[in-house]
């Protein structure tokens, strides 16, 4: 096969990984030339309809395919443990290529926002001393974390050439450091439920089980179940998970209606509407709004908890990371210099170890991000944050992790749910010139137009 000219194996060796390194048990074998940009794929093949599908077969005609995985059928962090296992046994041994494979290494993940925050949370729990960084596709419906960095909302195309193109971004991106965050939920769970790891809810993937937390929390006792991990994009509370949820079960349900991008958006919309979002008023009742679900404890830089009040009229908060939210809107926006002279905000940094908190009332509220300066309101900017949820309003409320979503069961005696969200170190992800994201230490990426100028601007 020629493309542009050239022949593919011409260009795709500087991206392939030869299969000693790869496969367990294989010794040392020549290899006549060292890849440039060595990259291992992570496709969830289950996300973009048919497309996760397709995508795996032409890189896998295109790469080794050995280095390229279905999630569907392996496990990232089994795949990782084994590279890099493979990688220090061939340097012990003697083997440059590996070396320069491990220092060059850059891995690529197809999926919605979920499938990158679990790949995320791999590479965090792996603590290597040089973890590499991710560059993400798009196969999802909002696309959050993908369009932050500049890689679009668009499902990509599966053909060779859009392959090849989006392989030369890969090679060409910047590495940047975005915080990582902790989300911890206790909450007390019926006696005959068993104490495994294995949750009683539908949580995300990178929720898992505790048989206790520390000896030094209240809530460590007989009865109580933690439950814990990270996300990189947002934390949300109330109504915009609860239309979340509804979309996601009738996808479970019926899959075969959900293989494009524009009906899965629509059907979204759709529930936004019959979820009451904008008839909240009506079909929503005060009670479940947050100020009265929960109680809103912060930590700011000074390292003291402090009460956050709430609006009475918030009926979703979003702890937000990265400038995208809900299919590519910035609710908090960068508050102007007068903005930030009088108050105690700062620009949005995805590396300043804070997370900012927005609330909104209903989904006409949400409509003012469609302005070029419309913003949510700006609660607080904080490195610590802690709902406890009491005995009252409602037996349950939604929340969402990073695209997954899922329904909490709320006390029923005197019981306590608490939901604690701190900084947890950070992660290295790829840049294309067309990010919307800001680091501290890096200055902006260069914009491919005025409106994504804009974005830097916003009052």
């Amino acid at each position: 096969m020629v493309i542009d000219g050239s022949r593919t194996d011409d260009f795709f060796k500087d991206y392939i990984i030869p299969d000693y390194i790869l496969l367990p048990g294989s010794d040392i074998t020549e290899v006549t030339y060292v890849p440039s940009c060595p990259v291992i794929v992570f496709i969830n093949s289950r996300s973009g309809g048919q497309l996760g599908a397709e995508l795996l077969v032409t890189y896998r005609s295109l790469l080794n395919e050995n280095q390229v995985i279905d999630l569907g059928d392996k496990a990232p962090d089994l795949v990782l443990h084994q590279l890099y296992l493979n990688l220090e046994k061939h340097k012990q041994n003697s083997d440059p290529i590996s070396s320069e494979i491990q220092m060059k290494l850059r891995l690529i993940v197809a999926g919605g926002d979920g499938t990158v925050g679990w790949l995320l949370g791999v590479l965090s729990d792996l603590k290597l001393a040089h973890p590499p960084p991710v560059a993400t596709m798009p196969l999802g419906t909002g696309n959050n974390i993908s369009f932050s960095f500049g890689w679009g909302k668009k499902n990509p195309g599966t053909d060779p050439y859009s392959v090849k193109a989006y392989l030369v971004e890969v090679n060409n991106a910047r590495e940047m450091k975005i915080d990582s965050w902790h989300g911890l939920m206790r909450m007390k769970v019926p006696e005959q439920e068993p104490c495994d790891p294995t949750a009683p809810l539908e949580l995300p993937h990178s929720l898992h089980a505790f048989h206790r937390g520390s000896q030094s929390d209240n809530l460590s006792t007989d009865g109580f179940r933690t439950f814990g991990g990270g996300f990189w994009n947002y934390f949300s509370i109330g109504m915009d998970a609860q239309v979340s949820y509804a979309f996601h079960s009738e996808r479970k349900l019926h899959p075969e209606k959900f293989k494009n991008q524009l009906v899965n958006q629509s059907t979204y919309a759709k529930h936004a509407l019959t979820q009451g979002w904008y008839c909240a008023s009506l079909f929503h009742p005060s009670s479940r709004n947050i100020a009265q679900l929960a109680k809103v404890r912060v930590m700011r830089k000074s390292g003291q908890w402090e009460d956050l009040p709430i609006p009475s009229s918030m009926r979703s908060i979003v702890c937000l990371n990265l400038p995208s939210f809900s299919g590519g809107f910035n609710p908090w926006g960068t508050p102007s210099g007068r903005k930030l002279y009088s108050t105690d905000l700062t620009p949005p940094y995805v590396d300043d170890g804070l997370i900012e908190v927005v609330g909104f009332r209903n989904a006409w509220h949400g409509l003012v991000l469609l302005a070029p300066k419309g913003h949510g309101t700006r609660l607080a900017q904080v490195n610590r944050i802690r709902f406890e949820f009491y005995k009252g309003a409602a037996e349950h409320t939604y929340m969402r992790m990073d695209g997954e979503p899922w329904k909490q069961p709320l006390p029923v005696n005197d019981d306590t749910v608490v939901v604690e969200i701190s900084h947890f170190g950070q992660v290295t992800l790829l840049a294309t010139p067309h990010c919307r994201s800001r680091s501290m230490r890096a200055p902006p990426l260069s914009y491919t137009s005025e409106a994504d100028h804009n974005i830097y601007n916003e009052g």
